[in-house]
Order: C-alpha cells, then structure tokens, then sequence
C-alpha cells in the first residue's frame, strides 16, 4: 500500500436489531424474584351494620327482606343516631363533672 492509500474500511458483522420481549423475558417484579414474602396493605374495612340490621328485620318480618339502597339509608340513620348519642353523652359527661364541683348547698 502506498503512503496516499487508505486501507479500506473493514465490514463488521451487521447488528441485529434487538428482538421484543417474550412474555418469558419480561422483567420479574422484585417481590418475586426475592425470597423476602411482603404483606400487602389491607384496605380499610369500612363497620357497618348492614348484618345486624338483616338479623333483626328476620327477627321481625322473616318472609319480607330490604333493598341494597334501603339498607344503606338505614346504615346512615344508625350512624347519626350513634353520633348524636356520643354526642349528648359527652355533653351530659361534661356537665355532670362541673355539677359536681361547683354545688351550691
């Protein structure tokens, strides 16, 4: 090869394009992959007293039963009644205790 000559370029061999992903090479999430068993966060049970409500309707009407949206409107009327009874009863609680300390005999 003389001074002025450049050495042709060599061929490399042609990339392949990378193949999709398999469902078998998908990442593996951590949690399976390790031998360490996280427990899940449960989901806040929300108390109702749906099944208390049920068991005395039964109790009282055995062959009448009550609607999904009739048993929520009595859920909410047992939760406000429970409200308004800590509330009178915290009332009460606080009066009592003053009637107490300031008696005048």
């Amino acid at each position: 090869m003389a001074k002025g000559e450049k050495k042709p370029a060599e061929k490399k061999p042609a990339e392949k394009a990378p193949a999709e992903k398999t469902k078998a090479e998908k990442k593996i999430p951590k949690d399976a992959s390790s031998g360490d068993k996280k427990k899940k966060k449960k989901a806040k049970s929300v108390e109702t007293y749906k099944i208390y409500i049920f068991k005395v309707l039964k109790q009282v009407h055995p062959d009448i039963g009550i609607s999904s949206k009739a048993m929520g409107i009595m859920n909410s009327f047992i939760n406000d009644i429970f409200e308004k009874l800590a509330q009178e009863s915290s009332r009460l609680a606080r009066w009592h205790v003053w009637g107490f300390e300031f008696r005048f005999d």
